[in-house]
C-alpha cells in the first residue's frame, strides 16, 4: 500500500518544540510504516521519517519568517496533488485546503480534522463530504453538518516519555501562552493552593503574556520557556499535577495525554474532549472553575499514578492510532 501523508509546513515534522499537527502527522507516518505501508511524507525538508520525504521548502514558515506562509502552503499542497496518481491513498493532516483538489484527482483522500479554526471553514468540508473520508480526533469535536467514518484519538510515541512514580511537589502548566489554554487561571490556582507553578510553552499572545502572566512571575510562579522533547519529559513526569483550565472546547489536548503517560494526573476544566481523555477521580479531575480546581489539588494524592499511565498507554499510543488508521485505509480502498 502506497500512502502519502500530508503534514503542515509551519514547523518541522516531527516538531522541535511546538507543532501538534506536525507531531500527529509524524506519528501516523512512522506508525503505518511499521505496519507495512510504503509511506511518502510531504513536509518540510528538515523533517525526519523512516519513509520517503518530499518537500518544497527546507524549513517551516514559523521557523523562517522570511517565507510567505500562503505561498509555501500552495506549493506544498500542489506538489502532492500533482503526484496523487503515485499513491493508493492520501492522508491529509493539513486542514481544509487540500480538499479543494479532491475533485481533480482519483486517489482517495482521508482527512483527519484536527479541530475547526472557525465555523466559516465548514462549507469547504461540506462540499467535499461525499468524496472525502473524515476522521475526528474526539467525539466532542464533531460538526453536526458533516459525516465521519471514525473517531481516532491522537497517539503518542510511548518511548518519548517515562513513568515517574514519585514526583516533585510543583504544578505544571504546559502549552501555548494564550487565554484559550488558561495560563492566567493556572496561576490563580497555584496562588490559591500555595504551590509552585512552572509554566512551559511558546508565547502565542504577547499582550496576554505581558498583562496576565509576566506581572505574576516570581519564585513561586516561574516561566521556563518552551520545552523540547527531553525537557518536556522531565517537566511532565516530575509534576505533581498538570493544570489544564481551558477556556475553549479543545478538540484533543496532547499535553493531557502526555502527562498521564508519565503518570501525572490532570486537573482540567470540563470542556471539549476532556471527559474523553480524563477519567474523573481516576486519572485526574474534571472541574468547572478555579475554586473547584483548588479543591481538586488538595485531593491530588488520591490519584494512583500508574492508573494515569495505563490509560494513556492503552488509549493514546502511536500503535493504537496507526492500527486504527491502517484499518481505515484498507476499508476505504475496498470501497
Amino acid at each position: 500500500m502506497k500512502v502519502a501523508v500530508l503534514a503542515p509546513v509551519a514547523w518541522r515534522t516531527p516538531p522541535r518544540h511546538y507543532g501538534p499537527w506536525e507531531q500527529v502527522a509524524s506519528n501516523i507516518a512512522e506508525g503505518v510504516i511499521k505496519l507495512g505501508a510504503e509511506v511518502t511524507l510531504f513536509a518540510t525538508g528538515d523533517s525526519i521519517t523512516a519513509g520517503k520525504l518530499e518537500s518544497v521548502c527546507e524549513t517551516g514558515y514559523e521557523e523562517d519568517r522570511n517565507q510567505d506562509a500562503k505561498v509555501l502552503e500552495c506549493l506544498h499542497i500542489s506538489n502532492l496533488m500533482e503526484k496523487a496518481g503515485d499513491f493508493d491513498i492520501i492522508h491529509n493532516n493539513f486542514d481544509f485546503l487540500p480538499l479543494t483538489y479532491s475533485g481533480l484527482v482519483n486517489t482517495p483522500i482521508i482527512t483527519t480534522i484536527h479541530g475547526f479554526s472557525s465555523q466559516r471553514i465548514i462549507p469547504v468540508y461540506k462540499k467535499y463530504n461525499s468524496r472525502g473520508h473524515y476522521v475526528s480526533i474526539s467525539n466532542a469535536d464533531r460538526s453536526s453538518e458533516l459525516d465521519y467514518i471514525a473517531t481516532v484519538y491522537n497517539g503518542l510515541d510511548t518511548r518519548d516519555f517515562e513513568f515517574i512514580e514519585t514526583p516533585d511537589d510543583y504544578l505544571l502548566y504546559f502549552g501555548r501562552i494564550h487565554h484559550h489554554k488558561g495560563t492566567a487561571e493556572s496561576i490563580a490556582i497555584a496562588k490559591a493552593t500555595g504551590r509552585k507553578l512552572l509554566i512551559a510553552g511558546i508565547i502565542q499572545d504577547e499582550n496576554y503574556y505581558r498583562e496576565k502572566v509576566e506581572p505574576e512571575l516570581n519564585d513561586q510562579i516561574q516561566y521556563v520557556g518552551h520545552a523540547g522533547p527531553e525537557k518536556r519529559k522531565e517537566l511532565l513526569g516530575n509534576a505533581a499535577a498538570l493544570l489544564h483550565p481551558i477556556n475553549f472546547d479543545e478538540p484533543f489536548g496532547m499535553s493531557v495525554a502526555e502527562a498521564m503517560l508519565c503518570g501525572t494526573p490532570v486537573v482540567a476544566f470540563n470542556r471539549g474532549s476532556m471527559p474523553e481523555l480524563i477519567k474523573h477521580e481516576s486519572t485526574g479531575f474534571l472541574v468547572n472553575n478555579v475554586d473547584e480546581a483548588v479543591e481538586a489539588i488538595k485531593n491530588i494524592k488520591s490519584i494512583n499514578r500508574i492508573d494515569c499511565h495505563n490509560r494513556a498507554a492503552t488509549q493514546f499510543s502511536c500503535e493504537k492510532m496507526a492500527g486504527d488508521y491502517f484499518e481505515l485505509y484498507k476499508r476505504i480502498l475496498k470501497g
